[in-house]
């Protein structure tokens, strides 16, 4: 094994996760090599994201790293991006006449408005008439998830952090101290420490480097684009059923995404939409608008990582302490992963969190939970 393949840590991983924290480490002065199995860094779920910061998401455990975020996803430091990443958009959760009680599941301490009927039926053309109920929540925002994971992938590589592509994990064993990892390929690395951000690969990453799984379920989750013969839907903004049964938004003036809000459990995979989920995303957005459906111009599905509680999980293995975890955030990572990765950052070098993760604990995601 030669000094060039050796770094101080290997992160398994070029998602949005594993490049943010990788350049957390790699401005902390570490040299960090990212190995991504696929040709190019987010593949899978970053780059199917649906790209909203919403701040009632992922529930009230998740919600402090939510806030935490927004900031600098809006007005990021001059050193890492010259423009933001946020653009408004606002959010709706609807409900039914008479069950003012979905409402019930949004997490103390969201910021929302109470809507007439005649106000949301102003805000959603063709509302029907028993979708009379809702809830504004205006700090809603679209993220450009593309150019985030773009400027973290940029500041990894400015701390002279480096990405391999093509490189799918098979082994990884400790001898001296030191991890000996060797790619599906027959490539071989070497490394002081293991950060394990496969996503919905995570458990087989440990099971790849002979550490104890926790227990992660993939889900799949679908989104549709709809060409509507309704014009003005591109301000639209992201109408979600409190119930949780679809959440629609607009794309251009005469189209929007759609998703069934679906949560199917998969092997890890690329994950494709299956036509029922596509048609009863459109049966169940016919139900709330009267909207006529003109075409499904496009289709896609993407994987969603939890752990069985369904909380990120972040911080080194308690069996295995060279191995550190950083997976399981779900759909919340994208607009959670400025607080989150500096979180993270903070419990890899066991130093207190600094930064946008100032102030937050990580007691309630740490790996030992689980086990």
């Amino acid at each position: 094994m030669t000094q060039e393949n050796f770094s101080d840590v290997v992160v398994v991983g070029a998602g949005i996760a594993g490049l943010a924290l990788g350049a957390h480490l790699a401005r902390a002065g570490l040299s960090v090599r990212v190995l991504e199995a696929e040709e190019r860094p987010g593949y899978h779920a970053t780059g199917r994201s649906a790209a909203f910061w919403l701040e009632s998401y992922g529930g009230a455990a998740v919600m402090p790293l939510s806030a935490a975020s927004r900031g600098f996803l809006d007005q990021p430091p001059a050193n890492f991006s010259a423009r933001g990443f946020l653009k408004p958009r606002g959010a709706i959760h609807l409900a039914r006449t008479g069950d003012a009680a979905a409402f019930e599941a949004l997490p103390r301490g969201t910021v929302t408005e109470a809507l007439s009927a005649e106000r949301l039926r102003s805000m959603i053309p063709g509302l029907r008439k028993e979708w009379s109920l809702g809830m504004a929540e205006p700090s809603c925002r679209e993220i450009d998830v593309a150019g985030l994971h773009q400027a973290y992938g940029a500041s990894l590589a400015r701390a002279g952090g480096k990405v391999t592509c093509s490189a799918r994990l098979a082994e990884g064993r400790i001898e001296g101290g030191r991890w000996m990892l060797r790619t599906e390929d027959g490539r071989s690395f070497e490394a002081g420490d293991v950060v394990n951000a496969g996503g919905a690969w995570a458990d087989e990453v440990a099971r790849a480097c002979g550490v104890e799984p926790l227990g992660f379920t993939a889900l799949r989750r679908t989104m549709v684009q709809l060409r509507v013969e309704r014009e003005g839907m591109a301000e639209l903004p992201l109408v979600s059923d409190a119930r949780g049964s679809f959440y629609v938004r607009g794309e251009g003036a005469n189209s929007v995404w759609l998703s069934p809000h679906d949560e199917e459990p998969s092997a890890p995979c690329d994950a494709a939409p299956e036509e029922l989920a596509v048609a009863t995303a459109i049966a169940r957005l016919e139900e709330a608008v009267d909207w006529t459906i003109a075409a499904v111009t496009r289709k896609w599905a993407g994987l969603r990582t939890f752990a069985p509680d369904r909380l990120p999980v972040m911080g080194r293995d308690p069996d295995c302490p060279s191995f550190f975890w950083y997976a399981g955030q779900g759909g919340t990572g994208i607009q959670t992963q400025p607080a989150a990765a500096a979180l993270a950052r903070a419990l890899f070098l066991d130093k207190a969190p600094t930064g946008t993760a100032r102030g937050l604990s990580a007691r309630a995601f740490l790996p030992e939970r689980l086990r």
